[in-house]
């Protein structure tokens, strides 16, 4: 126990804050691509694997299959129960975790430098020979099940469902990965199979490593770990058209406080104006206590307490969203200010004193986020899906420092549109349509 304890620790203490990150481009005898940081210093490596489409590639009339599916691939591998997997894992002091969304199913693994080929060995038999025996999948189908029951009591998780459902009707992205309490309840084994197939497959694959590893090292490690997979996968979900105009829908849920989420159509990653539309939406509602709404709605006003906009990239749709919780009686004047800010925002853009303190809050909390390598390795696979060059970590903060406030004004006469905001509404307000 105490050698696992200390094992956590060093996995924690990893790397130092830091945004001057050196990665190599690796590809593997067999022609798997990946990106390393070699780190020496602490003898453990960190892995972050993504198989692009995770839960949207769920076949028709089996959503939540994926989702049942992953939460099964640490139930059991091999020759080896759920019990003895966990015990096999435990005895090598090493991290595996599973998780989906709709754009990738993601795996995070750390080993110790001493156990790294035992426990890769380990992983490869979840990716490739997981048991979906049938104790452990009634099991998880149950917290799944559970799962389910509690979003729907949940005011947040109604928002978000409703504004997903309209936004994108029968598209994956237009409802939760988790599935429906039937259609979970009627997955069967071989559809869990075949849902497996559908997403785990070398053609879409990313992966990122961190630590105490070779770049020769690495190739093998890449070659050992995925033998077995499938070469292809199921085609990706088309573009998700997003179908919401400006408005209000209510769901009327017994609450003192409603809950609203709201938002319109946004700018892809990879457009140019992509970082003056990202300090556009630090200064509107994404910069925490320093924002605008954060400002007129809640300092001045008294009406949440706490309001927040972020830019939402999908792989198939990109938004602007935000979340806000008022008072039944106060949540139609919260809509009408954050009309407000947006339309004022479009007009005026933002001031230079605006500009340069997000920018000094933006360059300098970056730094911040490389504290280890389990952070670092999940950044870089994410640059990877994104489609962001080696130089990305190097040369952020250049492109933040190059928007100019001429930059935010034309981003945001083009992107913010208040008449075109929709706002998904969950509990009892007054003053509203339909209330």
């Amino acid at each position: 126990m105490i050698r696992i304890i200390s094992a956590l620790c060093l996995m924690l203490a990893a790397l130092p804050a830091r945004a001057a990150v050196d990665i190599q481009e690796v590809t593997s005898p067999g022609g798997i691509n990946a990106w390393l940081v070699e780190s020496h210093e602490i003898p453990f490596v960190a892995l972050e694997i993504r198989f692009q489409g995770g839960a949207g590639l769920d076949a028709p009339g089996k959503r939540g299959a994926i989702n049942l599916m992953t939460g099964l691939l640490e139930e059991g591998a091999g020759d080896m129960d759920a019990r003895a997997f966990a015990t096999a894992r435990d005895g090598l002091a090493a991290r595996i975790s599973f998780d989906v969304h709709n754009d990738a199913l993601s795996v995070s693994a750390q080993f110790l430098t001493e156990n790294r080929d035992q426990g890769v060995e380990l992983l490869h038999l979840a990716l490739t020979e997981p048991r979906f025996d049938d104790d452990a999948v009634e099991r998880v189908r149950g917290q799944v099940l559970g799962g389910i029951r509690a979003r729907q009591k949940d005011p947040d998780d109604i928002a978000s469902d409703r504004f997903n459902a309209l936004a994108f009707g029968d598209h994956p992205y237009g409802s939760d990965v988790n599935g429906t309490l039937d259609g979970v309840a009627a997955l069967t084994r071989d559809d869990l199979i075949a849902a497996k197939d559908r997403v785990m497959a070398r053609d879409r694959l990313f992966v990122s490593a961190v630590g105490d590893i070779t770049a020769e090292e690495l190739g093998a490690l890449l070659d050992r770990l995925f033998d077995g997979l499938p070469e292809t996968g199921a085609p990706m979900p088309g573009r998700a058209d997003f179908a919401l105009t400006g408005g209000i829908d209510v769901v009327p849920y017994d609450t003192p406080q409603s809950v609203v989420v709201f938002g319109h159509t946004g700018i892809p990653r990879d457009d140019p104006d992509f970082f003056a539309a990202y300090v556009l939406n630090s200064v509107l509602g994404g910069g925490g206590f320093s924002s605008r709404l954060m400002e007129e709605v809640r300092e001045k006003r008294g009406l949440t307490y706490g309001i927040a906009t972020y830019l939402y990239n999908l792989d198939h749709a990109d938004m602007v969203l935000g979340k806000v919780a008022s008072a039944n009686n106060r949540v139609a004047e919260a809509i009408e200010v954050i009309r407000a800010e947006w339309a004022r925002a479009a007009t005026e853009g933002i001031t230079e004193d605006e500009l340069d303190t997000i920018k000094t809050y933006l360059t300098g909390s970056y730094p911040l986020r490389f504290d280890g390598n389990g952070p670092i390795a999940n950044i870089m696979v994410g640059m990877q899906m994104e489609g962001l060059g080696l130089d990305y970590i190097a040369t952020r903060n250049d492109k933040v420092n190059a928007v100019t406030l001429d930059d935010v004004r034309r981003v945001a006469a083009r992107l913010l549109d208040a008449d075109a905001l929709h706002f998904v509404v969950v509990g009892q307000p007054e003053g509203l349509p339909g209330n």
